[in-house]
Protein backbone atom coordinates (compact mmCIF):
# COMPACT_ATOMS: atom_id res chain seq x y z
CA UNK A 1 0.00 0.00 0.00
CA UNK A 2 1.08 3.57 -1.21
CA UNK A 3 0.08 6.80 -0.03
CA UNK A 4 -2.07 7.49 -2.36
CA UNK A 5 -3.70 4.38 -1.48
CA UNK A 6 -3.88 5.99 2.59
CA UNK A 7 -7.38 7.75 3.26
CA UNK A 8 -5.19 11.01 4.65
CA UNK A 9 -7.54 13.75 6.39
CA UNK A 10 -6.53 17.57 5.89
CA UNK A 11 -4.50 17.33 9.19
CA UNK A 12 -2.53 14.63 8.24
CA UNK A 13 -1.73 16.56 4.67
CA UNK A 14 -0.69 19.33 6.77
CA UNK A 15 1.42 17.39 9.03
CA UNK A 16 3.22 15.85 5.72
CA UNK A 17 3.58 18.99 3.83
CA UNK A 18 5.62 21.05 6.73
CA UNK A 19 3.08 23.67 7.87
CA UNK A 20 3.04 21.87 11.64
CA UNK A 21 6.91 22.21 11.20
CA UNK A 22 10.00 20.15 10.83
CA UNK A 23 9.63 17.62 13.47
CA UNK A 24 6.20 17.10 12.93
CA UNK A 25 6.89 16.44 8.86
CA UNK A 26 9.33 14.05 10.04
CA UNK A 27 7.30 12.32 12.08
CA UNK A 28 4.11 11.59 10.06
CA UNK A 29 6.91 10.52 7.06
CA UNK A 30 7.61 8.08 9.88
CA UNK A 31 4.33 7.19 11.11
CA UNK A 32 3.52 7.01 6.83
CA UNK A 33 5.84 4.49 6.16
CA UNK A 34 4.88 2.19 9.35
CA UNK A 35 1.24 2.58 8.20
CA UNK A 36 2.53 1.52 4.95
CA UNK A 37 4.19 -1.67 6.43
CA UNK A 38 0.82 -2.50 8.75
CA UNK A 39 -1.56 -2.53 5.61
CA UNK A 40 -3.54 0.47 7.21
CA UNK A 41 -6.06 2.19 5.31
CA UNK A 42 -6.02 5.62 7.73
CA UNK A 43 -4.72 6.91 10.51
CA UNK A 44 -7.07 7.38 14.13
CA UNK A 45 -6.25 9.72 16.53
CA UNK A 46 -4.73 9.12 20.07
CA UNK A 47 -5.37 10.29 23.18
CA UNK A 48 -2.38 9.81 24.94
CA UNK A 49 1.35 8.22 24.54
CA UNK A 50 3.74 6.20 26.76
CA UNK A 51 7.16 7.31 25.45
CA UNK A 52 10.20 4.60 25.69
CA UNK A 53 12.94 6.29 23.18
CA UNK A 54 14.13 7.88 26.55
CA UNK A 55 15.81 5.20 27.57
CA UNK A 56 19.45 5.49 26.70
CA UNK A 57 21.18 2.86 24.15
CA UNK A 58 23.26 4.62 22.29
CA UNK A 59 23.81 8.06 20.21
CA UNK A 60 21.51 6.84 17.37
CA UNK A 61 18.67 7.73 20.22
CA UNK A 62 20.13 11.10 21.23
CA UNK A 63 20.55 12.38 17.06
CA UNK A 64 16.80 11.09 16.66
CA UNK A 65 15.90 13.38 19.84
CA UNK A 66 18.05 15.73 19.32
CA UNK A 67 17.04 16.46 15.62
CA UNK A 68 13.13 16.68 16.66
CA UNK A 69 13.83 18.63 19.07
CA UNK A 70 15.55 21.01 17.02
CA UNK A 71 12.68 20.71 14.11
CA UNK A 72 10.27 22.79 16.99
CA UNK A 73 9.04 19.27 18.29
CA UNK A 74 6.33 19.32 21.20
CA UNK A 75 3.83 16.21 21.98
CA UNK A 76 0.40 16.93 21.04
CA UNK A 77 -1.21 14.50 23.52
CA UNK A 78 -0.29 13.46 26.84
CA UNK A 79 2.96 11.73 27.04
CA UNK A 80 4.35 9.98 30.31
CA UNK A 81 8.34 8.17 29.96
CA UNK A 82 9.24 5.57 30.53
CA UNK A 83 12.31 4.58 32.85
CA UNK A 84 15.29 6.43 31.97
CA UNK A 85 18.90 5.18 32.19
CA UNK A 86 19.48 7.33 35.59
CA UNK A 87 17.87 7.31 38.78
CA UNK A 88 17.59 11.40 39.42
CA UNK A 89 16.54 10.86 43.05
CA UNK A 90 19.37 8.29 43.84
CA UNK A 91 22.07 9.20 40.89
CA UNK A 92 24.93 7.79 43.63
CA UNK A 93 23.06 4.51 43.10
CA UNK A 94 25.00 4.66 39.64
CA UNK A 95 27.68 2.57 38.93
CA UNK A 96 28.04 3.57 34.99
CA UNK A 97 30.70 5.68 33.19
CA UNK A 98 30.10 9.64 33.04
CA UNK A 99 30.53 9.75 29.37
CA UNK A 100 27.17 7.63 29.01
CA UNK A 101 25.30 9.16 32.27
CA UNK A 102 26.13 12.37 30.80
CA UNK A 103 24.54 11.27 27.41
CA UNK A 104 21.61 9.80 29.03
CA UNK A 105 20.75 12.98 30.75
CA UNK A 106 20.60 14.75 27.45
CA UNK A 107 18.69 12.59 26.06
CA UNK A 108 15.82 12.21 29.38
CA UNK A 109 16.34 16.48 29.15
CA UNK A 110 15.21 16.71 25.49
CA UNK A 111 12.19 14.45 25.81
CA UNK A 112 11.27 16.72 28.56
CA UNK A 113 11.91 19.77 26.70
CA UNK A 114 9.47 18.64 23.93
CA UNK A 115 6.48 18.16 26.45
CA UNK A 116 6.81 15.27 27.62
CA UNK A 117 5.66 14.37 31.28
CA UNK A 118 9.23 12.79 33.41
CA UNK A 119 7.28 10.42 35.01
CA UNK A 120 10.61 8.32 34.81
CA UNK A 121 8.36 4.82 35.31
CA UNK A 122 7.65 1.50 33.10
CA UNK A 123 4.22 0.85 34.85
CA UNK A 124 1.96 4.04 33.99
CA UNK A 125 -1.14 2.10 34.48
CA UNK A 126 -0.06 3.39 38.69
CA UNK A 127 -0.70 6.94 37.59
CA UNK A 128 -3.45 8.65 38.84
CA UNK A 129 -4.41 9.23 35.05
CA UNK A 130 -4.52 6.10 32.91
CA UNK A 131 -6.56 5.46 29.54
CA UNK A 132 -10.11 3.86 29.88
CA UNK A 133 -11.84 0.79 28.09
CA UNK A 134 -11.73 1.41 24.55
CA UNK A 135 -9.67 4.40 24.34
CA UNK A 136 -6.68 4.70 21.19
CA UNK A 137 -3.27 5.07 22.87
CA UNK A 138 0.19 4.48 21.75
CA UNK A 139 2.08 3.26 24.26
CA UNK A 140 5.58 1.96 24.20
CA UNK A 141 7.43 -0.13 27.20
CA UNK A 142 6.34 -4.25 27.05
CA UNK A 143 4.51 -4.13 30.40
CA UNK A 144 2.62 -1.28 29.58
CA UNK A 145 1.80 -2.10 26.44
CA UNK A 146 -0.01 -5.83 27.44
CA UNK A 147 -1.43 -4.09 30.89
CA UNK A 148 -3.15 -1.31 29.01
CA UNK A 149 -4.50 -3.74 26.15
CA UNK A 150 -5.50 -6.42 28.62
CA UNK A 151 -6.46 -4.92 32.27
CA UNK A 152 -7.40 -1.85 31.26
CA UNK A 153 -8.87 -2.60 27.75
CA UNK A 154 -7.44 0.13 25.99
CA UNK A 155 -6.21 -0.13 22.76
CA UNK A 156 -2.62 0.14 21.62
CA UNK A 157 -0.33 -1.74 19.29
CA UNK A 158 2.93 -2.93 20.14
CA UNK A 159 4.82 1.04 19.52
CA UNK A 160 8.83 0.86 20.22
CA UNK A 161 11.39 3.48 20.00
CA UNK A 162 10.86 6.52 17.78
CA UNK A 163 7.36 5.40 16.62
CA UNK A 164 6.49 6.26 19.82
CA UNK A 165 7.56 10.10 20.48
CA UNK A 166 6.57 10.46 16.32
CA UNK A 167 3.00 9.20 17.42
CA UNK A 168 2.92 11.78 20.49
CA UNK A 169 3.78 14.75 18.21
CA UNK A 170 1.26 14.13 15.80
CA UNK A 171 -1.38 12.73 18.06
CA UNK A 172 -2.26 10.09 15.28
CA UNK A 173 -1.53 6.41 14.84
CA UNK A 174 -2.63 3.84 11.88
CA UNK A 175 -5.32 2.25 12.30
CA UNK A 176 -4.06 -1.25 12.57
CA UNK A 177 -2.70 -3.84 14.72
CA UNK A 178 -4.71 -3.81 18.31
CA UNK A 179 -6.30 -0.84 17.68
CA UNK A 180 -8.74 -2.87 15.19
CA UNK A 181 -11.36 -5.35 17.06
CA UNK A 182 -10.77 -8.27 14.69
CA UNK A 183 -7.15 -8.54 15.62
CA UNK A 184 -8.42 -8.62 19.51
CA UNK A 185 -9.33 -12.00 19.24
CA UNK A 186 -8.30 -14.87 21.87
CA UNK A 187 -6.11 -17.64 19.47
CA UNK A 188 -4.84 -19.98 22.02
CA UNK A 189 -6.51 -20.98 25.62
CA UNK A 190 -4.75 -21.95 28.43
CA UNK A 191 -6.67 -24.21 30.65
CA UNK A 192 -5.89 -23.75 34.43
CA UNK A 193 -9.06 -25.86 36.08
CA UNK A 194 -6.76 -29.02 36.87
CA UNK A 195 -4.23 -27.47 38.76
CA UNK A 196 -4.15 -28.02 42.36
CA UNK A 197 -5.65 -24.95 44.61
CA UNK A 198 -2.75 -24.09 46.60
CA UNK A 199 -0.99 -23.89 43.29
CA UNK A 200 -3.56 -22.05 41.52
CA UNK A 201 -3.43 -19.56 43.95
CA UNK A 202 -0.11 -19.11 45.02
CA UNK A 203 2.02 -15.86 44.60
CA UNK A 204 4.45 -17.36 42.19
CA UNK A 205 1.26 -18.88 39.82
CA UNK A 206 0.81 -16.00 36.93
CA UNK A 207 4.31 -14.98 36.50
CA UNK A 208 5.07 -18.37 36.03
CA UNK A 209 2.19 -19.13 34.20
CA UNK A 210 3.26 -15.66 32.05
CA UNK A 211 6.85 -17.03 31.36
CA UNK A 212 5.22 -20.23 30.08
CA UNK A 213 2.67 -19.05 28.10
CA UNK A 214 4.78 -16.47 26.30
CA UNK A 215 6.95 -18.90 24.90
CA UNK A 216 3.97 -21.14 23.75
CA UNK A 217 1.67 -18.22 22.27
CA UNK A 218 4.66 -16.40 20.45
CA UNK A 219 2.78 -13.49 18.81
CA UNK A 220 -1.13 -15.21 19.14
CA UNK A 221 -2.82 -13.89 21.99
CA UNK A 222 -3.66 -16.07 24.58
CA UNK A 223 -6.76 -17.04 26.78
CA UNK A 224 -6.45 -18.36 30.46
CA UNK A 225 -9.48 -20.07 31.45
CA UNK A 226 -9.60 -21.50 34.95
CA UNK A 227 -8.43 -18.72 37.38
CA UNK A 228 -10.60 -16.91 40.44
CA UNK A 229 -11.05 -13.37 39.95
CA UNK A 230 -10.72 -12.56 43.25
CA UNK A 231 -7.36 -13.80 43.06
CA UNK A 232 -6.63 -11.81 39.57
CA UNK A 233 -5.52 -8.34 40.82
CA UNK A 234 -3.62 -5.55 39.37
CA UNK A 235 -0.55 -6.92 40.32
CA UNK A 236 -0.73 -10.13 39.59
CA UNK A 237 -1.99 -9.52 36.60
CA UNK A 238 0.64 -7.08 35.74
CA UNK A 239 3.55 -9.94 36.75
CA UNK A 240 1.44 -12.02 34.31
CA UNK A 241 1.70 -9.83 30.84
CA UNK A 242 5.32 -8.58 32.04
CA UNK A 243 6.77 -12.00 31.65
CA UNK A 244 4.21 -13.19 29.23
CA UNK A 245 5.71 -10.40 27.25
CA UNK A 246 9.46 -11.21 27.88
CA UNK A 247 9.83 -14.86 26.88
CA UNK A 248 6.94 -13.81 23.88
CA UNK A 249 5.71 -11.44 21.85
CA UNK A 250 2.40 -10.93 24.15
CA UNK A 251 0.44 -7.96 23.77
CA UNK A 252 -2.83 -8.44 24.74
CA UNK A 253 -3.80 -12.09 26.70
CA UNK A 254 -7.62 -12.47 28.20
CA UNK A 255 -8.61 -13.91 31.62
CA UNK A 256 -12.64 -15.46 31.72
CA UNK A 257 -14.32 -13.78 33.75
CA UNK A 258 -11.68 -11.03 35.16
CA UNK A 259 -10.36 -9.08 32.09
CA UNK A 260 -12.80 -6.42 30.36
CA UNK A 261 -12.89 -8.34 26.53
CA UNK A 262 -13.60 -12.10 28.31
CA UNK A 263 -16.69 -11.94 30.39
CA UNK A 264 -17.10 -15.73 29.02
CA UNK A 265 -14.37 -17.94 27.11
CA UNK A 266 -16.87 -17.64 24.16
CA UNK A 267 -16.41 -13.80 24.33
CA UNK A 268 -12.44 -13.71 24.59
CA UNK A 269 -12.80 -16.02 21.20
CA UNK A 270 -15.38 -13.71 19.45
CA UNK A 271 -17.32 -16.65 18.85
CA UNK A 272 -14.99 -18.74 16.85
CA UNK A 273 -13.30 -21.73 18.10
CA UNK A 274 -9.54 -21.79 19.69
CA UNK A 275 -6.80 -22.74 17.33
CA UNK A 276 -5.34 -24.68 20.14
CA UNK A 277 -6.09 -25.42 23.98
CA UNK A 278 -3.54 -26.62 26.11
CA UNK A 279 -3.94 -27.87 29.67
CA UNK A 280 -1.50 -26.51 32.09
CA UNK A 281 -0.33 -29.15 34.31
CA UNK A 282 1.84 -28.69 37.83
CA UNK A 283 4.64 -30.18 36.01
CA UNK A 284 4.96 -27.53 33.30
CA UNK A 285 4.48 -24.91 35.24
CA UNK A 286 7.42 -26.35 37.75
CA UNK A 287 9.65 -26.29 35.05
CA UNK A 288 9.23 -23.41 33.73
CA UNK A 289 9.85 -22.04 37.25
CA UNK A 290 13.44 -24.13 36.96
CA UNK A 291 13.86 -21.98 33.86
CA UNK A 292 14.11 -18.24 35.50
CA UNK A 293 16.63 -19.89 37.67
CA UNK A 294 20.26 -20.01 36.57
CA UNK A 295 21.87 -20.64 40.02
CA UNK A 296 20.68 -21.48 43.67
CA UNK A 297 23.03 -21.16 46.61
CA UNK A 298 24.73 -17.92 48.15
CA UNK A 299 23.19 -14.71 47.03
CA UNK A 300 24.82 -11.91 46.29
CA UNK A 301 21.45 -9.66 46.41
CA UNK A 302 17.42 -9.54 46.03
CA UNK A 303 16.35 -7.05 43.76
CA UNK A 304 12.00 -6.63 43.38
CA UNK A 305 9.68 -4.11 41.33
CA UNK A 306 10.25 -4.93 37.52
CA UNK A 307 7.67 -3.95 36.61
CA UNK A 308 7.76 -1.23 39.34
CA UNK A 309 6.45 -2.12 42.85
CA UNK A 310 2.86 -0.49 43.49
CA UNK A 311 1.71 0.74 45.86
CA UNK A 312 -0.10 -1.96 46.92
CA UNK A 313 2.84 -4.70 46.90
CA UNK A 314 4.53 -1.88 49.38
CA UNK A 315 1.83 -3.07 51.33
CA UNK A 316 1.93 -6.20 51.23
CA UNK A 317 5.85 -6.39 51.97
CA UNK A 318 5.37 -3.95 55.20
CA UNK A 319 4.54 -6.64 57.56
CA UNK A 320 6.90 -8.93 55.61
CA UNK A 321 9.93 -6.94 56.77
CA UNK A 322 8.95 -5.70 60.28
CA UNK A 323 11.87 -8.36 62.01
CA UNK A 324 13.91 -8.43 58.76
CA UNK A 325 17.42 -8.75 59.20
CA UNK A 326 19.10 -9.18 55.86
CA UNK A 327 22.33 -11.62 55.95
CA UNK A 328 25.27 -9.63 55.83
CA UNK A 329 26.75 -8.66 53.00
CA UNK A 330 23.40 -8.74 50.84
CA UNK A 331 22.07 -6.28 49.28
CA UNK A 332 18.14 -5.63 49.00
CA UNK A 333 16.53 -3.42 45.95
CA UNK A 334 13.46 -2.27 45.18
CA UNK A 335 12.67 -0.55 42.11
CA UNK A 336 9.47 1.67 41.93
CA UNK A 337 8.00 4.77 40.19
CA UNK A 338 9.28 8.17 42.41
CA UNK A 339 5.16 9.07 42.24
CA UNK A 340 4.84 5.67 44.31
CA UNK A 341 7.81 6.43 46.32
CA UNK A 342 6.28 9.52 47.45
CA UNK A 343 2.36 7.97 48.75
CA UNK A 344 5.12 5.23 50.37
CA UNK A 345 7.03 8.36 52.42
CA UNK A 346 3.40 10.25 53.12
CA UNK A 347 2.47 6.91 54.48
CA UNK A 348 5.11 6.67 56.79
CA UNK A 349 6.68 3.65 55.19
CA UNK A 350 9.98 5.12 53.87
CA UNK A 351 11.63 4.54 57.70
CA UNK A 352 10.95 1.40 58.07
CA UNK A 353 12.03 0.25 54.57
CA UNK A 354 15.45 1.74 54.45
CA UNK A 355 15.72 0.39 58.71
CA UNK A 356 15.68 -2.85 56.90
CA UNK A 357 18.35 -2.63 55.08
CA UNK A 358 16.50 -2.56 51.12
CA UNK A 359 17.30 0.71 48.88
CA UNK A 360 15.04 2.37 46.72
CA UNK A 361 15.90 2.94 42.81
CA UNK A 362 13.45 5.43 41.11
CA UNK A 363 13.18 6.29 37.32
CA UNK A 364 15.57 3.00 35.96
CA UNK A 365 15.73 -0.33 36.92
CA UNK A 366 18.27 -2.86 38.09
CA UNK A 367 18.36 -4.85 35.36
CA UNK A 368 19.54 -2.16 32.48
CA UNK A 369 21.16 0.24 34.42
CA UNK A 370 24.55 -0.44 36.43
CA UNK A 371 23.43 0.08 40.15
CA UNK A 372 24.41 -3.53 41.54
CA UNK A 373 27.02 -3.54 43.97
CA UNK A 374 28.18 -6.83 43.46
CA UNK A 375 28.27 -8.13 39.96
CA UNK A 376 29.31 -11.52 40.55
CA UNK A 377 27.02 -14.10 42.24
CA UNK A 378 23.32 -14.76 42.29
CA UNK A 379 20.54 -12.58 42.68
CA UNK A 380 17.31 -13.22 43.36
CA UNK A 381 14.07 -11.68 42.42
CA UNK A 382 10.30 -12.18 42.03
CA UNK A 383 10.01 -10.83 38.92
CA UNK A 384 9.87 -12.93 35.72
CA UNK A 385 10.71 -10.70 33.81
CA UNK A 386 13.60 -9.66 35.70
CA UNK A 387 14.55 -13.30 35.76
CA UNK A 388 14.28 -13.64 31.63
CA UNK A 389 16.78 -10.80 31.01
CA UNK A 390 19.12 -10.02 34.16
CA UNK A 391 21.79 -12.88 32.83
CA UNK A 392 21.53 -11.27 29.42
CA UNK A 393 21.67 -8.12 30.24
CA UNK A 394 24.28 -8.11 33.47
CA UNK A 395 26.06 -11.58 33.01
CA UNK A 396 24.68 -12.34 36.20
CA UNK A 397 23.00 -15.33 37.83
CA UNK A 398 19.25 -15.51 38.88
CA UNK A 399 17.14 -16.82 41.00
CA UNK A 400 13.19 -16.92 41.20
CA UNK A 401 11.18 -16.72 43.83
CA UNK A 402 7.48 -15.51 45.49
CA UNK A 403 8.32 -12.33 47.03
CA UNK A 404 7.82 -14.47 50.81
CA UNK A 405 11.20 -16.96 49.47
CA UNK A 406 12.72 -13.55 48.40
CA UNK A 407 12.41 -12.40 52.30
CA UNK A 408 13.40 -15.35 53.75
CA UNK A 409 16.73 -15.99 51.37
CA UNK A 410 17.39 -12.05 51.98
CA UNK A 411 17.95 -13.30 55.56
CA UNK A 412 19.51 -16.54 54.88
CA UNK A 413 21.98 -15.37 52.40
CA UNK A 414 21.07 -17.94 50.17
CA UNK A 415 18.37 -19.34 47.91
CA UNK A 416 15.29 -20.57 49.88
CA UNK A 417 12.43 -21.71 48.28
CA UNK A 418 8.96 -23.69 49.49
CA UNK A 419 9.14 -27.13 47.47
CA UNK A 420 6.17 -28.26 49.53
CA UNK A 421 4.17 -25.86 46.54
CA UNK A 422 5.17 -28.08 43.94
CA UNK A 423 5.47 -31.91 45.67
CA UNK A 424 2.21 -31.58 46.76
CA UNK A 425 0.57 -30.59 43.40
CA UNK A 426 2.17 -33.32 41.31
Amino acid sequence: MHQAEIDLTEYDRALLSGNEGDAARLAMQVLLRMADVAGAKRFIDITCAHIDSCLYHGQAGLDFATRLADGGARVRVPATLNVSSLDLLHPHLYRGDGETAAAARRLMDTYVAMGCTPTWTCAPYQLQQRPAYGEHIAWAESNAIVFANSVLGARTDRYGDFIDICAAITGRVPDAGLHRTENRRGRIVFSLNGLEPRLRESDVLLPVLGHLVGSIAGRLIPVLDGLSPGFCDEDRLKAFGAAAASSGAVALFHVVGVTPEAPSLAAALHGIPADRTIVVTAEMLHSARDELTTAAGALAAVSLGTPHFSLTEFERLMPLIETLRIATGLDFYISTGRDVLAQVRARGWLGIIERAGITIVTDTCTYITPILRHRHGTVMTNSAKWAYYAPGNLGIDVAFGSLAECIRSAELGRVWRDDTLWTHAN
